[in-house]
């Protein structure tokens, strides 16, 4: 059934969305800390549950558990590493980059900021990152981006993705939008992606601290707007951390109001087991 909207109940809306805007991009009890140096530090042998290599132009999974971190760091040269997320408990639940990126009001996801999930909660949150160069409005390299290349035996994210969704049990139409890390992806004046490479340096790496228990699945293949897309990209670093206590002033947990929220929400849902 359509109902007509009158300009004043338009007016009225367009006002309740710029307050909650507003207290959303007020409310900074803590400002977001500058880059973590660069290269990433050595950890302790006992400190480490998982550790792999990912070969350019290949994906992984692995599961992570409430509270473990885990570290990516690209080689020398670069690539994107895209990532998709979903709940063990619920795998219909899964990343949602829409809502991380209106729920902060920002699509700088940096050091301090979270991901969430489509069901509100709190899926990953980000304690370190030497860059900030990462995409969440693109998506990855596909059949048909690589084609344009000329290059058929480079592998693509897409197929990564669908293969890496088939291990965990899942199909294709389960794969969300993917957050693509170690990708300057910035828009430009007239609207447009540009690649921003300056923002990228050799040693970056970033950790994700799990917040539930989780699917992951991580492909290395370069960003359809790398300059250098038509090249196989570097091995990528992957290690699980294990879990270490998080204290109640943690930054992810308290540098928004949103994030706040969405921390309780799987609060409730703990409750609710």
């Amino acid at each position: 059934m359509h109902t007509h909207r009158t300009p004043d109940q338009i007016a009225t809306d367009r006002q309740r969305y710029l307050d909650f805007q507003r207290q959303g991009m007020e409310f900074t009890p803590k400002a977001l800390p500058q880059p973590t140096p660069r290269p990433a530090p050595d950890v302790a042998t006992d400190d480490v549950r998982l550790q792999e290599t990912v070969p350019g132009g290949w994906y992984t999974t692995l599961n992570l558990n409430t509270g473990e971190t885990l570290r990516l760091a690209p080689g020398a040269g670069g690539s994107a590493v895209s990532l998709a997320a979903w709940s063990v408990r619920d795998p219909s639940e899964r990343l949602c980059l829409p809502d991380t990126i209106k729920l902060q009001w920002t699509t700088d996801l940096t050091k301090g900021r979270v991901i969430f999930s489509d069901m509100g909660r709190v899926m990953l949150s980000i304690t370190q990152d030497s860059s900030g160069a990462h995409d969440a409005l693109t998506g990855g390299s596909t059949p048909e981006t690589v084609a344009q290349l000329g290059e058929p035996a480079l592998r693509n994210t897409r197929d990564n993705m669908v293969l890496a969704a088939a291990r965990m049990g899942l199909d294709k139409r389960d794969i969300p939008a993917l957050l693509n890390l170690f990708a300057p992806v910035r828009v430009d004046a007239q609207g447009g992606f540009a690649w921003r490479p300056a923002m990228l340096a050799r040693g970056d790496w970033v950790e994700l601290r799990a917040e539930m228990d989780l699917f992951v699945a991580l492909s290395n293949c370069r960003h359809p707007l790398d300059p250098e897309a038509g090249k196989v990209p570097p091995d990528l670093s992957v290690t699980c951390l294990h879990p270490v206590p998080v204290p109640d002033d943690d930054l992810c947990r308290t540098a928004t109001a949103e994030a706040q929220r969405g921390f309780e929400n799987n609060d409730r849902l703990k409750g609710a087991l």
